[in-house]
């Protein structure tokens, strides 16, 4: 079945022992995101896990951090598949949508504190740069509407917490909720908006993926989840909020209520200057009876807010490509894990069908998406296996013939730490497309045949060699053997 909520999750989590409870008092201002940050910096992907901070400094609520994109393995445990099967998972679900439903079960609003009640310090909001950030980030899906087709957009914005009832909004040109924002202001009217603090898995998994604005990306969690998102409406402003989340910031943006926000360090490894942005105005803040905390832990790669961006863009990507643009023979999607899904190096893995049939389907990525260096290898290489794809950089790939570089893309200078500005001037940027397909006839491997290999198993087992699973590179040139 599938989870109901977050902590239906947890508790699979911690079973398959991905989950890790932090009984030790927690300064949430500094301890909780560095002891975090280790997590991320220090251990691998397989190894890493969520975090579970029961007692922390000052609050009674506690605080979830890395419990979906720890990594791979705990993002396909969040899915509900495997790892392997997540690209399966995400293509079925953005072309099957559900639409969510509305309930007036809500528990999200067992609590509900309104008007001269609210008061964002009762929430243990963490520090995430500390040293560094202006202060307290609430880093969780953010849910917003478009006044002029009603349709809600959900996404990941950050929010600065300026008092107790007052947050700076990081609403970026061009993002979809700085869309929804303006359609409210462009009539005088203020914006409503809601922050959603851990709801069932699905729902911020889809809240980062870059579908096109006007698709309502709650139909999209319910793809993934199989079946209907249940939805209540907000307390006081015109919005429908996931019921079964564990805390519901509710505000509004007035036109023209702007201030300054930030610092606060990116998801690109740098810190980002402080700016002007919209001020939101809390109007509620609901929550269950013994509510948990939950922010994605951003920053520095590798982090939270990379993974999950990652692994839910390289499904939309394979998806675009594969059933939008026809490629049929696209086999495979990946996106680098340290940068996230904007900017990042993504791999397409296919069988060519004719001279040049890498090069265009590169293309066609590099038109589609945000990516900044693009490698077409084919069917026969595992794109997420590092020394995998070295080998096909080395031996199918001639720097001279195989590289191109895409010239005067626009990527903004706040969001691109190579791009520079001069004389007022944002200069453009660029991106990389590199066939790394086989073009010599596909030679013969220097591997004994498939048979003779699968054979020497027996011969394995038979000495009392320590067993071993095969990786994935050797199975793929294997079966290319046959």
């Amino acid at each position: 079945m599938p989870y109901r909520d977050m902590r239906e999750y947890l508790s699979v989590l911690e079973t398959k022992g991905k989950l890790r409870r932090i009984p030790k008092r927690i300064d949430p201002a500094w301890e909780l995101s560095c002891i975090a940050r280790w997590m991320y910096q220090a251990f691998a992907d397989e190894n890493r896990f969520g975090l579970f901070f029961e007692n922390v400094k000052g609050f009674d609520i506690p605080v979830m951090t890395g419990v979906l994109g720890a990594s791979r393995e705990t993002y396909a445990i969040a899915l509900e598949t495997v790892p392997d099967e997540i690209n399966t998972k995400w293509v079925h679900a953005l072309s099957n949508p559900i639409s969510a439903v509305l309930t007036d079960s809500a528990p999200c609003q067992e609590v509900v504190m309104q008007g001269g009640d609210v008061d964002l310090g009762i929430l243990p909001i963490p520090v995430w740069t500390p040293g560094k950030d202006v202060g307290p980030y609430i880093t969780s899906t953010t849910i917003s509407r478009d006044h002029n087709t009603g349709i809600q957009n959900t996404a990941v914005y950050r929010a600065m917490v300026k008092d107790k009832n007052h947050l700076g909004v990081n609403l970026a040109p061009s993002r979809h909720g700085t869309l929804c924002y303006e359609s409210y202001v462009k009539k005088g009217k203020p914006a409503p908006f809601a922050w959603v603090l851990g709801a069932e898995p699905v729902i911020h998994l889809s809240a980062v993926a870059n579908v096109q604005y006007g698709i309502d990306e709650l139909t999209i969690a319910g793809g993934l989840k199989g079946e209907a998102i249940k939805v209540a409406k907000a307390k006081t402003v015109d919005l429908l909020v996931p019921a079964h989340a564990e805390i519901i910031i509710e505000g509004t943006i007035q036109p023209g209520e702007m201030d300054s926000e930030g610092p606060f360090g990116e998801f690109a490894g740098y810190m980002r200057p402080a700016g002007k942005n919209p001020v939101a105005t809390v109007t509620a803040i609901t929550h269950r009876r013994n509510p948990i905390y939950y922010g994605h832990i951003s920053q520095m790669p590798p982090s939270e807010s990379t993974v999950l961006q990652s692994l839910g863009y390289a499904g939309y990507i394979l998806k675009t490509l594969r059933h939008d643009l026809g490629y049929k023979t696209v086999k495979d999607v990946h996106v680098d894990l340290t940068y996230g899904g904007t900017l990042a190096h993504g791999i397409v893995s296919m069988k060519p069908q004719y001279p040049g049939h890498a090069v265009r389907v590169g293309r066609a990525m590099a038109n589609e998406t945000t990516l900044k260096r693009i490698t077409v290898v084919d069917d026969d290489i595992d794109i997420r296996d590092p020394m995998h794809m070295d080998w096909a950089m080395n031996s199918r790939m001639n720097p001279a013939r195989d590289t191109i570089i895409i010239d005067r893309i626009f990527a903004g200078a706040r969001m691109d730490p190579t791009v520079r500005v001069r004389n007022g001037e944002i200069e453009m940027s660029s991106k990389l497309l590199i066939d790394a397909t086989d073009k010599s006839g596909r030679s013969d491997f220097s591997l004994p045949p498939k048979e003779l290999m699968m054979k020497a198993l027996d011969s394995w087992k038979e000495t009392g060699l320590p067993a071993f699973k095969i990786p994935k590179r050797t199975q793929l040139l294997l079966d290319r053997e046959e």
